[in-house]
């Protein structure tokens, strides 16, 4: 037993007794007690009367708090959440916890940032505000389709994104954009041999209420698009990793969707490789996720690189 266990009960039932839950667990009432107070510190309101323990408020946010919303929405992903209020870099931790062996679907969520990170070991600081979090996934597909992983990242964050209201775009490969500004960055990381992915990391830093001052980028946050002074951060990181795992169980299917939501299919790009700038027209991406460039010279198929919208 612990407190998610009780924010289920609690959710459940209009009112429950201590001894009620202390049986249905099998614990002592005290143990039932702490788990309640763990609930009290991370904001929850939880009335106590003769009849038992009521919940009246969840806090806007928080791991217990994005658990309580996640309820029904998904199969596996967010089942346990690992919530700190400042870390270096929620993937950080993630990768470390997918090497222990946690389940597929473990969460990490952090308020803030102190090291996010991007491609090409870009940093930053990502402020209290937005939603910086990292998926633990274990795909059963073969390496050649990894990339299935962040084409379905950024579909998932535009789709939740889309549920607030907003459209959203996603520009090649995996940044989710509103107009021509960058709403969210994704990095996924991952660990694999020849054969099989041991596991897969991804990194979501979607700006909900605040933005991070990153270096080459045009930002904006959820909130300069939406009526309301703020978005509820709480229901959007649900809503986000409803949306991801959903996307991620559509296999080779997403490619479909990532297309038909794709800001960079059509443009003129350059995009920028290790080893060299590719520039042309982007005609399409094929079955593994590889962006074709048509250029003066033939078209190029590039697998990884950041991709500058011309015009």
């Amino acid at each position: 037993m612990d407190a998610n266990d009780v924010i289920d009960a609690l959710a459940d039932e209009d009112t429950v007794s201590g001894g009620e839950l202390a049986e249905r667990f099998g614990v002592s009432r005290n143990a039932v007690w702490k788990h309640v107070e763990t609930l009290r510190e991370a904001g929850f309101v939880v009335e106590s009367t003769s009849d038992g323990y009521t919940l009246e408020k969840v806090p806007e946010y928080g791991g217990l708090a994005v658990f309580h919303r996640l309820r029904g929405k998904t199969e596996y992903v967010g089942d346990e959440i690992e919530y700190h209020e400042t870390v270096e870099s929620t993937n950080d931790i993630a990768v470390e916890r997918a090497r222990e062996g946690v389940d597929e679907g473990y969460v990490v969520l952090a308020d803030r940032q102190t090291g996010g990170r991007g491609r090409r070991e870009r940093v930053w600081e990502s402020p209290s505000g937005g939603i910086w979090t990292s998926v633990v996934l274990r795909p059963s597909f073969a390496p050649r389709d990894a990339s299935l992983v962040t084409l379905a990242a950024s579909v998932g964050v535009a789709r939740a994104v889309e549920e607030e209201g907003v459209d959203a775009t996603i520009k090649w490969p995996n940044d989710v954009l509103v107009g021509d500004k960058k709403l969210c960055g994704i990095l996924v990381e991952m660990e694999a041999d020849a054969e099989s992915i041991a596991h897969a990391v991804v990194g979501i830093g979607l700006n909900a209420n605040a933005a991070p001052d990153v270096p080459d980028a045009s930002p904006t946050s959820l909130a300069e698009h939406v009526d309301a002074a703020e978005v509820d951060r709480g229901v959007l990181t649900a809503n986000l990793l409803a949306e991801l795992e959903d996307a991620y169980e559509l296999g080779d299917a997403v490619l479909d969707e990532w297309r038909e939501r794709s800001s960079t299919l059509g443009r003129e790009v350059r995009v920028e490789t290790p080893n060299e700038a590719v520039e042309g027209t982007a005609e399409r991406i094929d079955d593994t996720g590889a962006l074709v460039v048509s250029t003066d010279d033939g078209e190029r198929v590039v697998t990884a690189g950041d991709c500058v919208h011309l015009r």
